[in-house]
């Protein structure tokens, strides 16, 4: 009985965790991965940011976000990037038409 119990556990030990995150945080990585980008603040044209929204998800899974300026509205894509193992969902950022 022992050796068996032994043998479960090491299965069990051997499953990768998922580590769940709560909403808060993950739209707090998603703000942090849009606010940290020089790509976003190349396309914003270095203005200051008036307000950051989620307008949504598109059909591949990308979370989409408007950061508005007063003078732009930029979307941007966040498409998650899961852990390898145990960890937090991360996000690759694709720009959508840059400001004019």
């Amino acid at each position: 009985m022992k050796s068996i119990l032994t043998a479960l556990a090491l299965v069990i030990a051997a499953i990768p965790a998922q580590a769940a995150v709560s909403g808060f945080y993950d739209s707090a990585e998603q703000i942090g991965t849009i606010l940290s980008s020089a790509a976003v603040a190349d396309a914003l044209r270095q203005a200051p940011i008036g307000h950051v929204a989620n307008t949504g998800t598109r059909a591949d899974g990308a979370r989409e976000w408007q950061v508005r300026t007063q003078e732009c509205d930029l979307t941007v894509y966040l498409k998650p990037v899961p852990p390898q193992g145990v960890g937090k969902t991360t996000y690759e950022l694709e720009l959508g038409d840059a400001c004019q």
